[in-house]
């Protein structure tokens, strides 16, 4: 299909806005019945593909394709370093650590052996499969970490490595792929030349992004103000200009845009959680689209090359995980069911098929072989681990509901919102729904009616605050509605919701 033609403009068009009202109309249906999000716009591609209406036909010579796929990686690597705590990575460095260390670089390791053992596959070859084939899906992990009740631990560890393996694995390919081209291993001048360009260049443009982008907010908030969906659009834009920085200077694009979510993650929370609650949206919304275009017939290439082999090492990649992840997390204090659910949810997906794309765009040799035995481990993965999902009963993580009177004391809460808060004139008690000064809090105290206070937080900001509201039963702003619905709360309860 040419990129410039007006039936490409129509066909891409309408794609998008295909996904966003699926999306939406889908997205309660999915979030209920954990349903793989990844599976419906598969399906949704393969209707579209060449097998279906034949409306939709891509290639890996496709421009679009190469285009979605830079895209696509470039949000993957800002949202999952946009999205990371520091505070929190330093509070559970151990587990960070394991997850992270022994977890995703034996898992590759393995991948790799079991690669080049059972397939034949040349050492580099080998290297870049198990890379590519240790990243994690956030998307297909997001039905699993946004369950209530689920064990922190257990949502941390999978929330970190989901967040940070794709800048671990990187590096791992890209130094494993010019050995794929026949002019021989690099020289040391080379070797050289590509450490300033990927690992100096490409994070030094896109800190460099960071805090000009950063500081020129800084300076637009205070003289004139930013209205508050802007800043996510403007954390997309940080992105793609730290992406272009790097690249016309030679370095990594995609190192950059990870050292670019870095730095605002660790200067600037309110941007940080300004792009969750709506800019992580967008970023979604694109990487479905990716989806819906691996799976119009791209995604399916994998049945092409199915055999025994083949087979055996998709077997092998997913049982890789678990027992890696296992051994490395029986140090901790987890107990066997948490340590179970971790080693056992890595499902692979776009973020697998994106990395090992990397060497398919630069001509490698043998590469397109290595897409199409990830594209078959990517279909085996959706169906074991979102079927897995699908089976697990969310009464396995119960929640917890606290029977005594849940009360709060004006020092609980901190001194900003104790003095910013001022009573409703001329209104009374039980027609607001607005705000509830302190004055007012005491006065429904002393009252005795029955009170129910509900931490709603941003999970950044829960996870980073000193401050905790006495005896308030934690829900998050995503799920506030269904958790309440869970709790069966009477209907004369006053709720009043804990949202600095």
């Amino acid at each position: 299909m040419d990129l410039f033609s007006p039936h490409f403009f129509v066909v891409t068009l309408a794609l998008v806005g295909l996904v966003i009202i699926i999306a939406a109309l889908l997205s309660g249906l999915i979030d209920r019945s954990d349903l793989p999000q990844v599976a419906v716009f598969l399906a949704l591609g393969a209707v579209l593909g060449p097998a279906g209406l034949g409306l939709l036909n891509v290639t890996l010579q496709s421009p679009i394709v190469a285009v979605v796929a830079t895209l696509s990686l470039v949000l993957v690597l800002f949202t999952d370093a946009v999205s990371l705590s520091l505070a929190e990575i330093r509070r559970n460095g151990r587990l960070a650590f394991l997850v992270l260390g022994p977890g995703t670089l034996l898992t590759a390791a393995m991948v790799a052996l079991v690669g080049w053992l059972l397939l034949g596959l040349a050492p580099a070859a080998a290297v870049i499969l198990g890379a590519a084939l240790a990243s994690t899906d956030p998307i297909m992990l997001r039905g699993l970490i946004r369950r209530p009740g689920l064990a922190e631990p257990v949502r941390l560890a999978l929330r970190l490595e989901s967040g940070l393996n794709d800048a671990v694995l990187l590096p791992i390919i890209f130094v494993a792929m010019p050995f794929l081209f026949h002019r021989g291993p690099p020289s040391g001048t080379e070797w050289a030349r590509m450490g300033l360009e990927f690992f100096l260049l490409g994070p030094g443009a896109g800190i460099a992004v960071g805090l000009l982008g950063l500081s020129a907010l800084d300076m637009i908030r205070r003289k004139v103000g930013v209205r508050r969906d802007y800043e996510s659009l403007y954390s997309l834009g940080i992105a793609f200009t730290a992406y272009a920085a790097a690249e016309a200077v030679h370095g990594s694009g995609f190192l950059a845009a990870f050292a670019a979510g870095l730095t605002i993650a660790a200067l600037d929370v309110e941007l940080c959680d300004c792009f969750l609650e709506y800019g992580q949206t967008t970023a979604e919304m694109a990487l479905l689209f990716a989806f819906v275009l691996f799976g119009s017939s791209l995604i399916w290439s994998g049945f092409t090359v199915l055999n025994l082999p083949i087979l055996l090492f998709a077997i092998g990649v997913v049982l890789s995980r678990p027992i890696v992840f296992f051994v490395s997390l029986s140090g901790t204090r987890l107990d066997f069911r948490s340590r179970l659910l971790i080693a056992w949810f890595g499902p692979r997906g776009l973020s697998s098929l994106l990395l090992v794309l990397l060497p398919v765009f630069a001509g490698a040799t043998g590469s397109q072989q290595l897409f199409e035995i990830s594209c078959f481990v990517v279909i085996l993965s959706v169906a074991v681990h979102g079927g897995s999902l699908m089976f697990l009963k969310r009464d396995s993580f119960p929640v917890q509901v606290r029977e005594e009177n849940v009360t709060v004391v004006a020092g609980d809460l901190p001194r900003d919102i104790q003095e910013s808060s001022k009573p409703l004139e001329n209104k009374n008690l039980e027609e607001s729904a607005v705000r509830l000064s302190m004055p007012e809090l005491r006065q429904l105290q002393q009252s005795g009616a029955p009170i129910l206070i509900l931490d709603v937080r941003s999970d950044r900001n829960f996870e980073t605050s000193e401050f905790q509201a006495q005896g308030a039963i934690r829900i998050s702003p995503d799920q506030a509605a269904q958790r309440i619905a869970e709790l069966q709360i009477p209907r004369q309860t006053w709720l009043i919701a804990f949202c600095a």
